[in-house]
């Protein structure tokens, strides 16, 4: 070419810089184009391709040519001969365009975590190194997961607001919530990080392992980590415990009584140290997430000597606090769950000690919140028929039945479900008054507007479905290979589908007091009867579902804890301001009646009872006590709640001061020494986080909004 070797050629690259003109290049990228669409070039080809470009170039008047000049060059020699590898290379182009957009979104959200930080999450510290880095590489992921999983469809559905997509940062990657069977693992030992670990013989290294594994295996995940009846778990390491000191004074020639005595002492002692261990390694210790792990143990139900032991120890540590001395204060986790059975725990009955030292610690600290084993509905009935807890994963879900023989039905009348061990693969909830709005707007029928997102969801889960299964049990050993999860003694290689028949996915849904305010301009207080034909509709189309697909999708009341805002924002977008609908900065949680309701307990027990047996697949009631730590009174409110079947949660927003560590239920300034160096928790939803701390919140703005409006809740 005559034109260029009398003069260099330059090309321009999109940073600005410039390198010279290279027809190797062109080659290698149309070969790589010609590649994706199955298609391979002759010489000949390449040759006319390379004629077609350097003409091209050469008709430059100046010296340098601007890269997506050359694109255009390309794109239009492989017209000329073959339009497949013209339309690939286009779309690649499209592709890596798309990619610098997704960048910049990315880096533009991470500038402002890096200065600003980030509210979404109460459990994260957004102030950390190592919380910011993982905040960042969650948007990247997120975006991936929007480009690489997601339809035009499912897009604009979460971009319009009618649904939510949970967690988008992580749904790529593992699976939600779960009830983790550390016992399992524990048993006969197991490998964890290369290691080998052997299965503890004292209650003081029980712990410790415990802890490693719970951290360990938490990081794995997102969404809340359950260690379910850590009573029952602990217990035996107790007694061991127990016999090593026994011998050992024995041997030292103390009577059998006193002998029995040190013993005991020995294993309180490393009960109170284990338990305060673990709060300090739960609270402190972030995970690989950045956040610090949502961690639930459940207990109550032991009723051997060092079972019991377990349950009033581990109440009393919470009720106790942590902190400087004279400024103690309860900690946010592991999250304690009573499991409340009336044939144990009531007046005279067996384990009436432990459900006192639960009253005693609920009416200081807010936990344990209340699961009724022996009252009305799902959770009691398995109980009640299969002597079987269903735990709660993290703050609220609870998993649908899955029997050891028959799977998702029981194969005979001997057939038993298996709870401990399995797991959620995520939540999609429907926003259902912007969907009401929608059908209004359009003149369509609203079920008909419903079935559309309702099958867009169930579309999505499928996907997940199989997405998940093609992942190797490598990605999370503790689960997959050492037996924390039902069936999870894998090979590292093995691909994890056979274990994803028992995962179940739910389908949430919020704001169902708006839903009926839309309707007809009543509050679920006033009126309520068309929430609740639309809950027994979704019930009735999830269970279709369940039954054509194979799969485990429960319904889920949604704790909305940054989407409380999100979505008052999204519905001001498309349908502006309406009363009572979209007036406030929030929405309220999934079958809650409003916060702001004059209302008393009592009432608010009534009044959401309609909908407890409509969302089996997540939910938990709460009402505030008005009431300065009135024990009795909230011992009267827990009986009526376990009697009527409910996981309950006391509610009493806590105020500590940091500098003298006087405490009131609510308080900005201290009345005592004047600081307002203050650490407040308030029930975020099924959970606990901190209102205030040093002078900061971690919450985000909709949800102080709703802290400040809260009367009935």
């Amino acid at each position: 070419m005559t034109n260029q070797e009398t003069k260099p050629l330059y090309v321009i690259k999109k940073d600005g810089t410039t390198e010279n003109f290279d027809i190797s290049k062109v080659v290698n990228a149309v070969k790589k184009s010609a590649a994706r669409v199955l298609i391979e070039f002759t010489q000949e080809d390449l040759d006319k391709i390379c004629s077609i470009v350097e003409e091209k170039v050469a008709q430059n008047p100046k010296n340098e040519v601007y890269i997506h000049e050359m694109h255009n060059i390309v794109e239009q020699a492989l017209e000329s001969v073959n339009r497949s590898v013209s339309e690939s290379y286009r779309n690649y182009r499209n592709y890596k365009q798309d990619f610098v957009r997704m960048l910049d979104k990315v880096y533009q959200e991470s500038q402002k975590i890096m200065y600003i930080g980030d509210k979404e999450n109460s459990n994260s510290d957004s102030a950390l190194v190592s919380t910011k880095r993982s905040l960042i590489f969650n948007q990247l992921n997120k975006e991936l997961y929007k480009k690489f999983f997601l339809t035009v469809e499912d897009l604009q559905a979460i971009r319009d607001g009618y649904i939510y997509i949970h967690d988008m940062s992580a749904r790529r990657d593992t699976m939600n919530c779960c009830l983790f069977n550390v016992g399992e693992v524990l048993k006969g030992g197991f490998e964890m990080g290369n290691l080998w670990y052997n299965e503890p013989k004292t209650l003081a290294v029980a712990f410790d392992v415990i802890g490693d594994i719970v951290m360990a295996a938490a990081s794995q995940q997102y969404g809340g980590f359950t260690v379910a009846e850590v009573d029952k778990l602990l217990a035996p390491y107790a007694e061991k415990t127990y016999e090593k000191q026994y011998a050992r004074y024995i041997s030292m020639g103390l009577s059998f009584e006193q002998a029995r005595k040190e013993a005991l002492n020995d294993v309180q002692t490393d009960f109170e140290q284990g338990f305060q261990g673990w709060e300090y390694k739960f609270n402190t210790v972030a995970s690989s997430r950045g956040d610090y792990p949502f961690i639930t143990i459940t207990l109550g139900l032991s009723t051997c000597e060092f079972g019991k032991m377990a349950s009033i120890t581990a109440l009393k540590i919470r009720q106790g606090g942590q902190g400087k001395k004279n400024c103690k204060k309860p900690v946010l986790f592991p999250k304690i769950v009573f499991l409340y059975d009336k044939d144990l725990h009531g007046a005279g009955k067996e384990l009436e000690d432990v459900f006192e030292a639960g009253i005693d610690c609920s009416q200081r600290s807010m936990y344990p919140d209340w699961l009724s084993l022996t009252g009305e509905g799902y959770v009691a009935s398995m109980y009640k028929k299969y002597k079987k807890v269903i735990s709660p994963m993290g703050c609220r879900a609870f998993l649908s039945p899955w029997y050891e023989r028959g799977g998702m039905n029981p194969a005979d009348e001997n057939d038993t479900p298996i709870f401990v061990g399995r797991f959620n693969i995520g939540a999609i909830s429907l926003h259902l008054p912007m969907i009401y709005a929608k059908a209004k707007k359009e003149s369509k029928d609203f079920y008909e507007v419903l079935d559309y997102y309702l099958q867009l969801i169930r579309k999505i889960h499928i996907r997940t479905y199989e997405y998940l299964g093609e992942m190797r049990a490598s990605t999370n050993p503790l689960a997959y290979c050492e037996g924390g999860f039902l069936g999870g003694h894998l090979n590292i290689h093995d691909k994890i589908k056979p274990l994803l028949k028992a995962a179940t996915a739910s389908f949430g849904i919020t704001a169902l007091n708006e839903l009926q305010e839309i309707h007809n301009g009543k509050s679920l207080v006033e009126d309520g009867q068309f929430a609740i034909e639309v809950m027994e509709y979704i019930n009735k189309r999830v269970a279709e579902f369940k039954e054509a697909d194979g799969n485990l999708y429960a319904l889920y009341g949604t704790p909305a804890e940054s989407l409380c805002g999100l979505q008052v924002t999204q519905f001001r977008e498309k349908y502006g301001i309406v009363p009572n609908v979209s007036d406030r900065g929030y929405i309220s949680n999934s079958f809650h009646c409003h916060v702001s309701e004059d209302i008393s307990p009592i009432q608010k027990q009534d009044l959401e009872n309609r909908f407890w047996n409509l969302l089996n697949g997540g939910k938990i009631q709460y009402v505030k006590y008005p009431i300065s730590y009135n024990r009795e009174a909230v011992k009267t409110l827990i009986n009526r709640a376990m009697d009527m079947g409910f996981y309950e949660g006391v509610n009493l927003s806590l105020a500590y001061c940091d500098d003298c560590g006087h405490q009131e239920l609510s308080m900005d300034v201290c009345p005592k020494c004047g600081s307002k160096n203050l650490t407040k928790i308030d029930r975020m939803n099924g959970y606990l986080s901190y209102s205030r701390v040093k002078g900061d919140t971690r919450l985000n703005e909709a949800k102080m909004e709703e802290i400040k409006d809260r009367i009935s809740m």
